[in-house]
């Protein structure tokens, strides 16, 4: 079964042929503007290098940094509606108001309250009132909003607001893009919500890309299923991408995880990804990266949906290598992406980690007559410097005091030793530079068995059924404005898999929460070899009382 992997990076676009899991190529492009003319460089290369029949491809892995850029950059975001339910509460923290003010001046500033949200039990706040909600969309539009993101207090166990506006929204604009909290984020007001806004404000963007892949893709001659890799390691399919692009925001460092657990074939490591710039240390359980456990800052937005726990540090092969009066510095200033035009090994002048781990002989690259004439000592200087800045995020990252084994990937990985403390063994597998490319190794499909992006525990999903007072809702589930079913949504589709590399029903394998203890999520059946068992989910973190105008909603 052949298998197309493509990475868009900032620099390059690299493209991996599988076959089962023989790695038949791999090329690198240089990433253009559009992101679709590195693509198409880069299939073409790959198919001058293998000879391989586009029409053989079953299916194309992609991951992009497009919609992360987007953020950090402030541009090519949608005018953005923020509409909360809470009042009479969360009046004191208003939609937004934690964000940076580039970042709300590129969106908007379009900050809406209206009554409504829920207790922890379910029972509303407030009554929905939706001649109040008609006003402020009316006001919102008026004002050049054309992406709206709903939130509600204690959505995730009640969104009958969100999912009621929602349908206004539709109904007075249809086709206008909507994001709803309860879909998006966990437990805790202002991450969820922030969550949402962001993923609001790419839905254009996540439009546009995603046409222009399946786009490129078709004109390759690839009659294939188009995925796009995730930030809890798995993927989902082009339609799923338009609709959530946040899932998307940290596919680089899942897909380095991922690749090197297939080349590695270990399950559980630290895997050390080393580019130009920096490197991104992230621990393996099972196959799939451990996530984060607390909020993420994205873009200086505190957000609350899955991203992997991964520690970054500014150390690359580009990284500058500079003589201080307190000692050798590595980094965090980089040459990037001009290390083959500046770097020492090839006729450049500036000195950077690329050049002494060649002089220092732990890599062939470039001319390494051009660093012999570097000081041992200065060059074993900078070499510790590297190896103790490495050792210790690995440390960092080690869940006990037992040392793991370290998988190397990326192309900055020759400044890996072979011995790292901390580290049982070093792997370096075949095809390292590219392996954040191999997703093509990867299998579509669900993970865990939850749903949305953040999924709920089984006591929220449980408690969502209920109406206000508590009473059960209609067997049939509420439906988005998609018409899917919260509880049931696929991330992507696996039609045309081999029945043996789908995975099986997502609703299999879940757990009601016993008495007095933490409801949790648990793995789908071990007869699906791709979806380890992953630890039990969070307890809620709502506060269970009611706040007041000027009470905190963070935790709500």
């Amino acid at each position: 079964m052949l298998r197309l992997g493509i990475d868009v990076g900032g620099t390059n676009t690299d493209a991996v042929l599988i076959d089962g899991d023989r790695v038949l190529g791999a090329v690198k492009a240089s990433t253009t503007a559009d992101v679709t003319g590195g693509i198409v460089t880069a299939i073409g290369d790959l198919g001058q290098a293998t000879g391989f029949d586009p029409a053989a491809v079953q299916a194309v892995m992609i991951g992009t940094t497009h919609f992360i850029n987007a953020l950090v950059e402030g541009e090519r975001l949608a005018q953005t509606a923020a509409i909360r339910f809470g009042l009479p509460a969360t009046r004191a923290l208003p939609p937004l108001v934690d964000w940076p003010d580039r970042l709300v001046t590129a969106i908007g500033g379009h900050s809406h309250l209206c009554h409504g949200g829920h207790e922890y039990d379910g029972s509303p706040i407030a009554d929905f009132d939706e001649a109040e909600f008609r006003a402020v969309l009316d006001r919102a539009v008026a004002a050049g909003a054309t992406s709206f993101a709903l939130s509600s207090v204690f959505s995730p166990v009640n969104a009958e607001f969100e999912t009621r506006a929602a349908e206004i929204i539709a109904e007075q604009l249809p086709g206008a893009p909507v994001s709803l909290s309860h879909e998006i984020g966990r437990m805790g007001l202002l991450g969820r919500e922030n969550a949402t806004v962001v993923n609001a404000a790419l839905r254009g963007l996540a439009d546009q890309v995603a046409t222009g892949l399946l786009r490129t893709v078709a004109e390759a001659g690839i009659n294939a299923p188009v995925f796009l890799s995730q930030n809890d390691g798995t993927l989902m399919d082009v339609d799923y991408a338009r609709r959530y692009p946040v899932a998307t925001f940290a596919s680089g460092p899942t897909n380095s995880m991922r690749g090197a657990a297939f080349l590695s074939r270990l399950p559980s490591c630290a895997v050390v990804d080393i580019g130009g710039t920096t490197s991104d240390v992230g621990i393996l359980q099972q196959g799939f990266p451990r996530e984060a456990s607390t909020d993420v800052n994205v873009a200086g937005v505190q957000t609350n949906f899955r991203m992997p726990d991964v520690l970054s540090i500014g150390i690359g092969g580009g990284s500058h290598v500079v003589q201080q009066a307190s000692g050798t510095a590595v980094g965090p200033a980089s040459v990037g992406y001009r290390l083959a035009q500046e770097a020492l090994v090839f006729g450049g002048t500036r000195l950077t980690a690329t050049d002494v781990a060649v002089a220092g002989g732990r890599a062939e690259v470039g001319d390494a007559s051009l660093v012999a004439h570097l000081d041992k000592s200065a060059v074993d200087a900078a070499l510790r410097v590297v190896d103790d800045r490495l050792a210790e995020v690995v440390d960092r990252m080690r869940a006990s005091a037992e040392p793991v084994p370290v998988v190397a990937v990326g192309g900055g990985s020759i400044l890996v030793p072979d011995d790292l403390a901390g580290a049982s063994r070093v792997v370096r597998p075949d095809h390292f530079a590219v392996g954040q490319r191999h997703r093509g190794g990867d299998r579509p499909g669900r993970r865990r068995g939850r749903p949305g992006l953040l999924g709920r525990t089984a006591a929220t999903r449980h408690r969502a059924r209920r109406g206000p007072s508590g009473g059960r809702r209609p067997s049939g589930g509420r439906r988005s404005p998609a018409g899917l079913r919260r509880d049931r949504r696929h991330r992507g589709s696996t039609a045309g898999l081999p029945a043996g590399q789908r995975h099986p029903d997502p609703g299999q394998g879940r757990r009601r929460a016993e008495p007095g203890r933490p409801p949790c999520v648990r793995s789908p059946p071990t007869t699906c070899p791709t979806s380890p068992a992953g630890p039990p989910c969070s307890a809620p973190g709502e506060a269970a009382t009611r706040s007041s105008a000027a009470s905190s909603p963070s935790r709500r």
